[in-house]
């Protein structure tokens, strides 16, 4: 009935907290939304003719809207230019791929001149998915700023809007999107994002809205950009779990501590009912036994002196008697054994104190553990060499990796024998990796009550994660083994974690279990 309540609890939970796009998760994305710029010639400099948007598939590959590039590709005299929305400098790119039909195209940049995030594609149903964000570089807010042609060469954030998923529909025979979120001229190529900053479609064209008519807003699906780009070799990042936010992951975690508390109250006050029948039986047994015992080996006790008090008197009677001389020794030794028999009889006999012994082995054989207890200082069983498995109702993901994880755990925070785990104030063993290759910070939490293993992945823009790049290099992990190794990177790291945002835009919650013998 508790596990029924629980998992109720969880359900309205789910239904009352809306899926609707997280700020940070859209900011994430348009780490690798471009500006796609086709440059010409004018007096022997380069000057730019027109522009669209653009979105990493791959740190090197970049997918727009053939309309986009269709000027370069009949056009030797033109370029194609790639201006990211981060940091300096850009690049040039080629067409390696264009789809007239379905208005798509994949450029490829230099490798070694640029390097890009690049984002997920949704794989899962978007037949509910509500809301949806546009991100791109729209010709009327150049304007509205005052930039000019000219300006479109520096990197600048893209911009975002939102709006509604309106339907999925065929549209000049091949598959599209219908929403709500604005785009103009120059969002062509860009992104339109599910609430988890993922990918559902390419924006390309809208309605006419002469007239006073609502317009509205055409995505390529992805049912025709996942053959396009498989075509051409490449097979982007994609994830089909559920778009859940973090604030509904909290809740639900909440909500099951609370459900495994309560069990594990109700659990804990059925044990002490049962071992308070145990225990009172057993007393009771204990008890009767034990008198018993003890009554016993007195009487014992009591035969035994008096049976060496009368060979004892027998060997002074016969003593004088020279025909007696062996009765008198064997009496002599008789009385010697028996008085040492009551003496020992006497000294062995129970304890009250046994009463509360076999109490205690009672209860012990009832909780199923050798007696007497001992405790070893920790769950011995929780350490060792494990498989991590990703539990996805417990986790959000976005672009993230969810392959198995391969996790040896020590007791000392050692993890895999080379990496130190540090503990933190709460009792929380954590440790923070901020790799170059990776474009954002992550934060390994590990459990061994529970032996789970979460990974919080803060996806950063370029200076916020060149700060925390800067803040893991001021300082050194200690190896495994060292002396006080987990407080000591507890205390370093904690300044890093503390100027993480409040959450995370991806978390990965993994079950650990030791693997099966084979």
């Amino acid at each position: 009935m508790t596990r029924f309540l629980g998992a109720l609890a969880l359900l309205f939970t789910f239904l009352a907290i809306p899926a609707s796009a997280d700020p940070g998760d859209v900011d994430a994305a348009s780490r690798g939304v471009v500006r796609v710029v086709i440059i010409g010639t004018e007096n022997g400099q380069p000057v730019p003719v027109s522009h669209g948007t653009g979105f990493a598939v791959s740190p090197t590959r970049i997918v727009t809207n053939a309309h986009v590039v269709s000027e370069a590709t009949q056009d030797d005299t033109l370029r194609i230019g790639i201006v990211p929305a981060e940091g300096e400098g850009g690049a040039f790119a080629r067409v390696i791929g264009v789809s007239l039909r379905n208005d798509l195209a994949l450029l490829e940049i230099a490798k070694g001149s640029l390097r890009l995030p690049p984002l997920a594609l949704a794989g899962g149903s978007i037949a509910n998915l509500g809301e949806v964000s546009a991100v791109g570089y729209p010709m009327n807010v150049d304007l509205a700023q005052g930039l000019g042609m000219e300006d479109i060469f520096r990197a600048q954030s893209p911009v975002k809007s939102r709006g509604f998923l309106s339907g999925v529909r065929p549209s000049r025979q091949f598959d599209t999107i219908l929403h709500t979120a604005p785009i103009a001229r120059g969002n062509s190529g860009g992104p339109l994002l599910d609430p988890c900053g993922r990918v559902i479609g390419v924006n390309s064209f809208s309605t006419d809205s002469t007239g006073g008519d609502a317009e509205f807003y055409f995505a390529v699906s992805l049912r025709e950009l996942l053959p396009f780009l498989r075509n051409l070799g490449v097979e982007p990042v994609t994830n089909t779990l559920p778009c859940r936010s973090i604030d509904e992951l909290n809740a639900e975690e909440r909500q099951r501590l609370e459900v495994a508390q309560s069990q594990a109250r109700a659990r804990l006050a059925e044990r002490a009912e049962t071992l308070r029948e145990v225990r009172e039986t057993a007393r009771l047994t204990a008890q009767m036994e034990v008198l018993e015992a003890r009554e016993n080996h007195m009487a014992l006790a009591l035969i035994a002196l008096l049976a060496a008090i009368g060979a004892g008197y027998a060997a002074a009677v016969w003593r004088g008697d020279e025909a007696r001389g062996t009765h008198v020794r064997i009496a002599a030794a008789l009385a010697v054994m028996t008085l040492i028999a009551a003496v020992l009889l006497w000294i062995t006999r129970p304890g009250l104190a046994a009463i509360d012994g076999r109490v205690a082995a009672a209860i012990a054989k009832a909780e199923g553990r050798d007696p007497p207890a001992s405790s070893s200082g920790g769950d011995s069983s929780a350490e060792g060499a494990m498989i991590c498995t990703l539990v996805p109702d417990r986790s959000r993901v976005s672009s993230a990796r969810t392959d198995d994880v391969a996790f040896e755990w020590s007791a000392d925070g050692c993890v895999n024998n080379r990496t130190q785990y540090g503990l933190g104030p709460g009792g929380a063993w954590s440790r923070v990796f901020a790799a170059e290759d990776d474009a954002a910070v992550a934060v390994n939490t590990y459990d061994p009550e529970t032996r789970t293993l979460r990974t919080d992945r803060y996806l950063l823009g370029q200076e916020a994660l060149r700060q925390a790049r800067e803040a893991r290099s001021a300082y050194t992990p200690p190896a495994c083994r060292v002396s006080d190794a987990a407080r000591t990177l507890g205390e370093q790291q904690s300044k890093l974690i503390a100027a993480l945002p409040d959450r995370p835009n991806e978390r990965l919650v993994y079950s650990c279990t030791a693997p099966e013998n084979n």
